[in-house]
Formats: structure tokens, C-alpha cells, sequence
């Protein structure tokens, strides 16, 4: 696939393009256009599933749902190791102990829930589930996760999150902060917003 990667993006290795649907995809920008139309079908099922969004179960459904037209493994958890992310093996235990600290969070207000929204995508994230679409699956999910506690979501599209610049470079570095446990930057980038 030609294109340029954007940063901070996972490169595909080369048994999971195997499994690309859609073989009428040549370049990156194809690619992307294509799983755009994908998560938009995605965000068409959000408004109608009944499903526990702090469930394992919902996690690897939402990833499904928004790269079920374009990649044979949607929703299965990568079986390989990446340049960034936790041991595959731990991943299975560690999004549980993820859905299980955002339930306690809730229940026992740990967190103000916007600040817990964040430190959970920053976590999804970290842990890097798939092996692709990581960034807009934990974006997406965290909307969900602020939606059905009463709060409205981030304002990620506004950024233009997905693409090469500014607005990724400055989160790129604020999740890079978070997993030295600094959290500053990333809250200074999201929650300023909703006190002004």
C-alpha cells in the first residue's frame, strides 16, 4: 500500500493485510476513505445497541462493527507484538481490569467522568488491543462511555485526529505524557474545553 503513514500510526504487517475485504484498495488514502464508511455504519449501530459499553464484550463488538467491512480480523484482539503497546498475551486480561476500574470509578467517583473517560482511552490506547484502528476505536468507545454517563463527547473530529499535523503531533505527545503517568497535557487538550 503507498501513502504515507500518519504519525504514530501501527503498520500493517504483512499476514494481517492478507486479511483486507476489500481488494479494490491500492493506497493508504483508499484505505482510509473505505473504513470511514465502515465506522459510520458503526456509529449507526451505537444509537441502537442495548450492550454494557464497560464489557469486554463491547470492546471487541465496537472494533467489529466499525472494521467488519474491511478487515478479516475486526474484533479479534492482534496476536502479534507491535513497536508499541502491551505483550499480546496481556491483552485479554488487561481490558478486563480496564471495563472492571471504569465500573469502579463510576460507582465509587473516583474520577470526575470526563477525567475517568480519559485516562480509560488513554489506557485503551496504551494496551493497544487490534492490530489496527486502535486511536478511533478507543475515541469512539470513549464517546460512548461519556454518552451513557449523561456527558457529551469529545470534540476529536474537530482536530482532524486521524491526519498528519498539528492536532495529531500535540496528541500523539499528550498520550506519550499519559503513559508516564502525566496526564496533564492530555487533560489540558480535552477538558479546557469543556470549562470554557
Amino acid at each position: 500500500m503507498s501513502d504515507n503513514e500518519p504519525q504514530g500510526a501501527t503498520p500493517i504487517d504483512p499476514d494481517e493485510a492478507e486479511e483486507l475485504l476489500a481488494g479494490h484498495i491500492r493506497t493508504r488514502s483508499e484505505l482510509n476513505e473505505w473504513e470511514q464508511q465502515n465506522i459510520l455504519r458503526a456509529a449507526s449501530w451505537l444509537r441502537r445497541t442495548r450492550m454494557d459499553i464497560l464489557s469486554e464484550e463491547f470492546v471487541r463488538e465496537l472494533h467489529r462493527k466499525m472494521f467488519d467491512q474491511t478487515w478479516g480480523w475486526a474484533g479479534r484482539y492482534r496476536t502479534t507484538d507491535k513497536n508499541i503497546g502491551l505483550p499480546w498475551y496481556q491483552i485479554p486480561s488487561s481490558v478486563k481490569d480496564l471495563v472492571d476500574d471504569g465500573r469502579y470509578w463510576m460507582e465509587n467517583e473516583t474520577h470526575f467522568p470526563d477525567e475517568a473517560a480519559l485516562r480509560l482511552h488513554h489506557r485503551m490506547v496504551w494496551i493497544h488491543l487490534f492490530p489496527n484502528g486502535n486511536g478511533r476505536h478507543a475515541r469512539l468507545w470513549c464517546d460512548s462511555l461519556l454518552e451513557s454517563w449523561g456527558r457529551p463527547p469529545f470534540a476529536w473530529r474537530n482536530r482532524e485526529l486521524d491526519n498528519m499535523g498539528d492536532a495529531r503531533t500535540s496528541y500523539i505527545t499528550a498520550l506519550r505524557a499519559a503513559d508516564g503517568y502525566d496526564f496533564g497535557p492530555l487533560f489540558e487538550l480535552f477538558l479546557t474545553e469543556r470549562s470554557a
